[in-house]
């Protein structure tokens, strides 16, 4: 925490980053800018980045008049906050007319104090499972190149080691190639839903591009089950997970993964079976849970079907669909999460609100992993057509309410290994 409010930050266009004295850091939640109180800013944890917003005026508070103006010294600044921590504000800026958008990444308000950044955001998981100091190049280098001869024939090990781990360092595919927690499982090539902001494809007319390539092939049963059963068997809180940033959405392919599923229980009932889903097909997600799934991640940006639809642009389902899924893990025990894309100013919506705690209530949901929005804001807000974000509250806020009136509803980033779904949630994580 802050013990007063931070200096804006600005960027001199090459790269170079100063604070500007003469104006306080605003955060921004919706289109509005608004004061931070310093008891939500946190130094900026390690691994989070800066980024330069070209085409953007960063703006403050004057310190001696009180009075919002723009930072004409240089463009504007925002921070990316590693996962684990959630963002409580936007950077408050105001965009040029030949302002590019922006790529696909979280834009957190940052500041400056007594020699230090910050940030606002807070952190929602202690679980250390992607923290930079938890990786050592040369180690996963070696992992990696000890994986791929391992599985010479398999085309995933191949794609999650040199593409994933290696070019893109996947933190859950560097996780892999280090025998350790959760291992990532990719299965579609395709998807039903046109995800304005989708990581893994755009089409060519769009102005932004996707951060990552998809995957280009159908691994089969044999391929999942040859590099999972070990992970399993032999890795300490291990965890697999169908459905990954580097694919469409993993429910095409559920026959797949059922089949899987059924072949690596033959040879282990040990750790736990996920998988990261748009929960767009309830019959498959029940399928699934018949032949052994213990968990389900569903992502959405909000709980209100008329933004997550406008956001989606889903194929051949519906917002309904994606409660049913939930429902179905209910049903079959099963530990259910959201995957809850936070924006400031939209996620913490009196209206919001409201929708989520029905969700909650008509799911029994188990948890929600408050994941920041990669998304250029004014883009975001712009193609799903929202002028207006009605009355907020704040995220931090939100949280505190939401985890008064549902305590059991665990708080988290991260899909939580058999260990902590089946006792000690709290557990503690030793490095």
């Amino acid at each position: 925490m802050a013990t007063a409010s931070p200096y804006i930050l600005y960027s001199d266009g090459n790269g170079n980053i100063f604070e500007d004295t003469s104006l306080y850091a605003l955060g921004r939640a919706g289109w509005d800018a608004f004061p931070v109180d310093p008891e939500y800013w946190m130094e900026l944890p390690d691994g989070g980045n800066l980024y330069e917003l070209p085409g953007r005026r960063g703006i403050g508070i004057d310190v001696e008049t009180g009075d919002m103006r723009l930072c004409e010294k240089g463009w504007a600044v925002a921070a990316f906050i590693p996962p684990a921590h959630t963002s409580l504000f936007l950077a408050a800026y105001e965009s040029l007319e030949e302002a590019p958008t922006l790529p696909l990444f979280c834009y957190t308000a940052a500041g400056w104090l007594d020699n230090k950044f910050y940030v606002t955001a807070v952190r929602i998981e202690q679980d250390i499972r992607q923290e930079c100091a938890g990786y050592d190049d040369g180690k996963i280098q070696n992992g990696a190149q000890h994986l791929i001869e391992t599985y010479p024939h398999n085309r995933l090990v191949k794609h999650l080691m040199q593409t994933c781990c290696l070019t893109y360092s996947c933190p859950a595919a560097r996780n892999f190639s280090l025998d350790r927690w959760e291992c990532p499982v990719p299965v579609s090539p395709a998807c039903n839903a046109n995800c304005i902001g989708c990581v893994s494809f755009q089409p060519v007319e769009e102005e932004i591009t996707s951060p990552q390539d998809r995957l280009t092939f159908k691994p089969s049963p044999e391929e999942i089950v040859e590099f999972t059963v070990p992970h399993l068997m032999n890795a300490p809180f291990p965890l697999i997970s169908f459905g990954q940033g580097c694919e469409g959405e993993p429910l095409l392919m559920w026959e797949t993964i059922r089949e899987s599923i059924i072949e690596i229980r033959k040879h282990t009932d040990k750790g736990s079976i996920n998988i990261n889903t748009n929960g767009s097909m309830p019959k498959a997600v029940k399928a699934l849970f018949e032949a052994g799934l213990n968990s389900i991640r569903v992502s959405t940006n909000s709980a209100r079907k008329e933004i997550y639809t406008r956001y989606y642009r889903p194929n051949n389902y519906q917002f309904e669909d994606i409660v049913e899924s939930l429902k179905i893990a209910r049903d079959f025990g099963g530990w259910s999460s959201i995957n809850y894309f936070v924006f400031p100013g939209m996620t913490d919506s009196i209206e919001e609100y409201e929708a989520l705690r029905k969700l909650i209530r008509d799911t029994d949901l188990k948890m929600i992993q408050w994941r920041n929005f990669n998304i250029d804001p004014d883009w975001y807000l712009a193609q799903i057509g929202v002028m207006e974000t009605g009355e907020i509250m704040g995220v931090k806020q939100l949280q505190e309410l939401i985890h008064e009136e549902f305590p059991y509803v665990k708080f988290g980033y991260f899909n939580p290994p058999i260990e902590r779904i089946k006792g000690n949630f709290e557990m503690d994580f030793a490095h």
